[in-house]
């Protein structure tokens, strides 16, 4: 049954509190304090995190030999095993244009990137050999892992003021396809066959930027990273992770993703900037069966006073959730200029949950959308999947979305407020967007498939006066100042299941008109 409640009243128009907005100033890596500040008021229980404690002990490479445009690997990687083995210190990069193949950190090591020195990683797959063992889009293989790799580590860092590059734009790796998706239903049950070297005919998966696996008390501090050939920061399985005062310029690469947080416990990100070729920071929790088999979530998430520029989605959830994404929470972020500012996604067969989500005190400018829903995704991926109907029966692999909370937040300039796309079967569930100002061209163009979704609170200015729904539930627009082409707002509503779609004190009093259509 579908039920409209029209309710008109004199409600004051609500704006987000400015001393709460963040501005360019206050937000990315220029703006990062010497000291981390206490998290006070976050909504889960989330053990405040520290600096791992490292030895006054430092080695500088270039006493040790090392020479500028000639590879330092072999002396890098011995001397971070010879200073763990010793308790641990600081291996120095200084000043300078240093070549390197894969490093392999160390426990108690902290790999410090002086201000000027720069590193460019190889373009020859040979030097990320031999395969360790990794993960690539949320499935665990052996292949090259990443320019700065570590797995099963204690007490490590990389810090300083340096620069790392990929390699050169025209390399030949950068044509080799990084998706998973081409060859995922070949892989191996066993994981020690999943071999991705680029050896004997076999795929190779370009390696990532920096990626710990299985590792705890993680700092990655100050540093620049640009020209990736894939993901750029992807902590992986690791508990209390910092990740402070990072530049990563990714613009125009494909699959250039900032930092990805992949079935991760405790991990503060802060004051980091990122203009990237897809998504800004991501939260993972793997990818389909294999995620599943793993069970691992990314739980107990603080991203705060950071800056997405260029990217696909500032702060996004999935694609990979199979084992689950909970208590995450946003604070005093700016998205600017970023394609979609906060961006949910799954896939039907992705499993997991994704819930308890909290995005606060947050502005937006020159977004294309502010919120999406994308849990179907593309037919090129997901072949017919990625069609709304027929339903298809909830299994372990349905992916459910629910707990989102939105508030106190300025939308200076979208070109969309919302862009929702649910799995019908199980809609996402328990969204409220409250207490913040909006400037958007379009309102709701795309609505489908969610129960108990409520805006509140809101001043919106809108050039579009449509909301177009589809099988949607318990929709509740609460106490809205609405400044709206003719004063006129129309809700088209289709569908079987779409009921309760409840509109009270609106501000000023504004023609409402509901249209329903079982045949839109």
């Amino acid at each position: 049954m579908l039920f409209i409640c029209l309710l008109s009243s004199s409600a004051m128009l609500l704006k987000a509190q400015e001393k709460t907005i963040p501005s360019i100033n206050t937000v990315g890596s220029k703006a990062m304090p010497s000291c981390i500040t206490p998290y006070e008021k976050n909504p889960f229980n989330m053990p405040q995190l520290y600096y791992p404690v490292f030895p006054e002990n430092s080695v500088n490479i270039r006493d040790k030999g090392a020479m500028e445009n000639k590879p330092i690997t072999v002396l890098v990687n011995q001397l971070i095993s010879v200073i763990s083995k010793k308790g641990g210190g600081k291996l120095i990069i200084p000043k300078g244009k240093w070549v390197s193949g894969r490093i392999v950190l160390k426990s108690n090591v902290n790999l410090y990137l002086e201000a000027g020195s720069e590193i460019e990683f190889s373009d020859n797959p040979t030097d990320y050999l031999p395969s360790v063992f990794t993960t690539h889009e949320g499935i665990e293989i052996m292949g090259a892992g990443a320019f700065i790799y570590a797995c099963g580590e204690n007490n490590i860092a990389i810090t300083g003021k340096g620069h790392i590059y990929g390699p050169a734009m025209d390399t030949p790796m950068r044509k080799i396809s990084n998706s998973v998706a081409l060859i995922e239903n070949r892989f191996p049950k066993k994981i020690g066959e999943r071999i991705f070297d680029g050896m004997e005919g076999r795929h190779f998966f370009a390696p990532k930027v920096i990626s710990p696996i299985n590792c705890n008390n993680v700092l990655i501090e100050g540093i620049t990273i640009e020209r990736c050939l894939f993901w750029n920061i992807n902590p992986t399985y690791c508990e209390n992770v910092i990740i402070r005062g990072v530049t990563v310029n990714s613009k125009g690469i494909p699959s250039g993703d900032g930092i990805d947080i992949t079935c991760c416990k405790n991990v503060l990100v802060e004051y980091c900037t990122m203009n990237c070729g897809d998504d800004c920071y991501a939260l993972k929790g793997g990818r389909n069966g294999d995620g599943m088999r793993v069970g691992r979530p990314t739980e107990n998430v603080i991203i705060r006073h950071c800056l997405a520029m260029d990217g696909h989605g500032g702060i996004t959830t999935g694609s990979e959730t199979a084992g689950g994404i909970r208590n995450v929470y946003s604070n005093g972020c700016m998205f600017d200029g970023t394609q979609i500012g906060i961006r949910f996604k799954t896939r039907r067969p992705r499993s997991g949950v994704t819930e308890k989500l909290y995005y606060e005190n947050f502005k937006m400018t020159n977004v294309r959308d502010a919120f999406t829903w994308d849990l179907l995704g593309s037919k090129q991926f997901m072949g017919e999947l990625a069609d709304r109907l027929p339903l298809r029966p909830i299994t372990e692999l349905t992916p459910e979305v629910k707990d989102i909370h939105i508030k106190d937040f300025v939308i200076e300039s979208a070109k969309r407020l919302i862009m929702a796309n649910g799995i019908p079967e199980l809609p996402f569930n328990h969204v409220v967007i409250e207490s913040g100002t909006i400037n958007t061209k379009e309102l709701i163009p795309v609505m489908n498939d969610f129960i108990n979704f409520t805006m509140r609170n809101l001043s919106i200015k809108t050039d579009h006066n449509v909301i177009n729904i589809i099988d949607g539930q318990n929709l509740l627009l609460d106490n809205i100042g609405f400044i709206i082409p003719k004063n006129k707002l129309y809700i088209n509503v289709q569908g079987e299941k779409v009921k309760n779609i409840k509109v009270r004190n609106i501000q000023p009093d504004i023609e409402i008109k509901v249209k329903k259509d079982n045949n839109m």
